[in-house]
């Protein structure tokens, strides 16, 4: 009793100040972490994120997922809000923020104690059964002093974490929008090109029947079913690149089972008339890129990293150990006991490791990252005007289709049905501009999808989520 009572007398100022450790909410609490993500995606698109931690939780978000998609046609503001509830992958990007979180919240608290108990002299009759006990409490010196820092240092990478997540949910979004769009494009594809079989069908009939009659020549009649032909496998080739991206939008919203049984729109929007002009898009995006803030953050850690490493290059380990020994010694009879109070101090020499090699490691970190954050702005300047400037060149050419090309095209069905009616010209050259026409609105609609795809990579230039071969080149 007397050894624990010395002992505890002995370890309580450091046993105190290990409990007066307060963690904040931000990094226990389960939905706290999570809340400046959720508020982050919310300003910059307009839609809501969950991050899935229960049962309950899944199950509610597979309800809202089943009423939004479930054999309904679906917009694309759907399908980017449907992948950012369901997608997995977005899920476990939530959870590197929770592990950031739990980071901090483990630097936030004291180093464990280290206890050392020795027991001399086990079954000496004269002495109890023992003859000493020594007790030791052992605690790091350079945790306190340090954990300031290095608290510090983990809330930085949290941070970080929560804005690579704000990034990948951003990035979701600009991929299914794509997506989506691409889909409808494609299924708009195919029923153009289902009208067009329509007409090389009657071409090839009417080949046929001319055939028959004498008054169409073997090579023409074979020009004709050629054209058929080629439009049939035309058709086939276009239905399959719609299912295809059909199934990549599938696969962004994290759909199986039943939940794949949804539709898109048979074709895209009309292009808008004017678009609204922006006077600064380079500073836009160099205010709202998720990513480039990430990389701050990063050039930030590695300087306080840097700054820590200095401080702490000549003493590396600091452990102060205290402890008392109880000492029983048998004479004339008596038992004798002694207790001794014990303080040591260890730390390593710095003889071969003088710290230089890791101060100038944490320097090369710290100009790397400074590099890496002044590409990285050039880059987000570049993208910006060339996403700005594919927006106002896609929506010319689009325009230009839907109010020039394709009226001019009308013009000319309509001359030659005329001329046709007239007897002036064959029913084969009615089908060649027929066939043109076609070719016409093809090309427009393409036109219509290189806008759409243009203002949803504007969106992503600004805020994140890019996905072109020069921001694929920057992350690499």
């Amino acid at each position: 009793m007397r050894l624990i009572s010395k002992f505890t007398m002995t370890a309580l100022p450091l046993i105190l100040s290990a409990c007066a450790t307060a963690v904040p909410e931000k990094y226990t609490s389960k939905t706290a972490t999570f809340q400046s993500v959720s508020s982050e995606t919310s300003k910059a698109i307009g839609k809501q994120t969950v991050w899935i931690q229960s049962q309950a939780e899944a199950e509610a978000t597979a309800k809202r997922v089943h009423a939004l998609v479930h054999r309904k046609t679906i917009s694309a503001d759907t399908a980017v809000q449907v992948a950012l509830l369901n997608n997995k992958g977005l899920q476990a990007a939530y959870s590197e923020v929770g592990l950031s979180a739990a980071e901090v919240w483990q630097e936030s608290l004291p180093e464990n104690p280290v206890v050392g108990i020795d027991v001399l002299g086990i079954g000496a009759p004269a002495l109890g059964l023992l003859r000493s006990i020594e007790a030791v409490f052992a605690t790091n010196l350079l945790d306190a002093k340090t954990r300031k820092a290095r608290v510090s240092l983990a809330d930085k990478e949290y941070k970080k974490a929560q804005l690579e997540a704000v990034n990948e949910t951003l990035s979701l979004a600009a991929k299914t929008r794509e997506a989506w769009i691409e889909a409808v494009a494609a299924f708009e594809e195919v029923d153009n090109l289902k009208q067009a079989s329509a007409t090389s069908d009657a071409s090839s009939e009417l080949a046929n029947s001319l055939g028959l009659a004498g008054s169409l020549d073997k090579g023409s009649q074979a020009r004709e079913h050629s054209f058929n032909a080629e439009m049939a496998a035309k058709t086939a080739k276009a239905r399959l690149k719609a299912a295809g991206a059909k199934e990549e939008l599938t696969r962004l919203m994290g759909l199986w089972g039943t939940e794949v049984d949804y539709f898109v729109p048979d074709a895209l929007p009309r292009i808008p008339n004017a678009l609204p002009k922006r006077r600064s898009i380079e500073a836009d995006a160099l205010k709202n890129r998720f990513d480039l803030k990430v990389a701050k953050l990063g050039l930030a850690a590695s300087a306080q990293a840097f700054g820590m490493t200095d401080a702490t290059r000549y003493v590396t380990d600091l452990e102060l150990i205290t402890g008392v020994e109880l000492e029983r010694e048998a004479e004339d009879g008596r038992i004798n006991e002694t207790t001794t109070p014990q303080i040591e101090v260890e730390f390593s020499l710095p003889i071969y490791d003088t710290g230089k090699a890791r101060l100038r490691k944490a320097e090369l970190a710290y100009l790397r990252d400074a590099n890496v954050v002044a590409e990285k702005a050039v880059n987000i300047r570049s993208q910006a005007r060339s996403a700005e400037a594919a927006y106002h060149g896609t929506h010319q050419i689009a325009k230009h289709y839907r109010d020039t090309v394709l009226p001019l095209r009308a013009v000319v069905d309509e001359a030659a049905l005329l001329s046709n009616n007239g007897m002036i010209t064959s029913t084969f050259e009615l089908l060649e501009d027929t066939r043109e026409t076609l070719e016409a609105h093809l090309e427009a609609d393409e036109a219509k999808r290189d806008f759409w795809l243009a203002k949803a990579n504007l969106q992503a230039a600004i805020y994140g989520g890019i996905s072109t071969e020069a921001n694929d080149d920057d992350d690499e």
